[in-house]
């Protein structure tokens, strides 16, 4: 089955350039090309990623980004704008977009940048063909919905904590060091202290584990981070 994108951007030349080679690459990509529409398509649509432009008649890039997020919507942003300077990127990435892409760019950075997106959502179950769930213990997530039961009950999780909890899913076994958990998740590395890791680990063990002072699933690697065993 095709991936299915979103190409939110309102200039026709670019729309169309970007749409054909989408599409001859072999994504199904559905265009919007205004503020609402956008949102209206990102909320009610079934998408694997969204390449969404900054400025938009009927709004911008940013509050739609961040409308998405606070409804729950964990489907991965790639943020396309003219602007380049590094206060609006870390803002975009902030608010809650995967990656970030400067106009004028390669198509084939775009190609690369949306391949690395879709393999990093792509969440393999063991012993199971299905990318949409997975359990350990008495938790069940649901990665199309982004949502997360514990023990029938479901659990209110932020979009970040949601993140980080499918970067650990899909790294399980592996020691991941603070650093790369903050690359990974939140996008860049302007973070003023390793500490951010810390908090949402400890929000996270809260709400997933039985015990959290000697957690089952998210356990501390001394001296570079944390690994999931689940």
């Amino acid at each position: 089955m095709a991936y299915r994108l979103l190409l939110v951007e309102d200039e026709p030349g670019l729309v169309m350039t970007l749409s054909d080679r989408l599409v001859a690459e072999g994504y199904e990509v559905e265009e919007a090309g205004d503020a609402h529409t956008a949102l209206h398509s990102a909320t009610t649509g079934q998408f694997d990623a969204i390449l969404l432009d900054v400025m938009l008649p009927g709004g911008n890039g940013f509050d739609i980004c961040r409308t998405l997020r606070q409804r729950g919507i964990h489907t991965p942003i790639l943020m396309l704008t003219a602007r380049g300077q590094v206060v609006d990127r870390v803002v975009g990435l902030k608010l809650g977009a995967d990656d970030y892409l400067v106009k004028p760019f390669e198509m084939a950075e775009l190609l690369a940048r949306v391949e690395a997106l879709l393999r990093r959502t792509q969440v393999q179950a063991p012993g199971s063909g299905s990318s949409e769930t997975y359990r350990f213990g008495d938790v069940a997530v649901d990665f199309r919905r982004a949502e997360v039961m514990k023990s029938g009950q479901p659990l209110d999780l932020s979009a970040r904590e949601f993140k980080l909890l499918r970067y650990f899913v899909e790294h399980r076994g592996a020691a991941l060091s603070r650093d790369e958990l903050l690359n990974e998740v939140w996008g860049y590395n302007a973070m003023p202290s390793t500490r951010t890791v810390d908090v949402h680990v400890a929000w996270l063990r809260q709400k997933l584990e039985d015990n959290p002072r000697h957690p089952q699933y998210i356990q501390t690697v001394h001296g570079l981070g944390y690994k999931f065993v689940g």
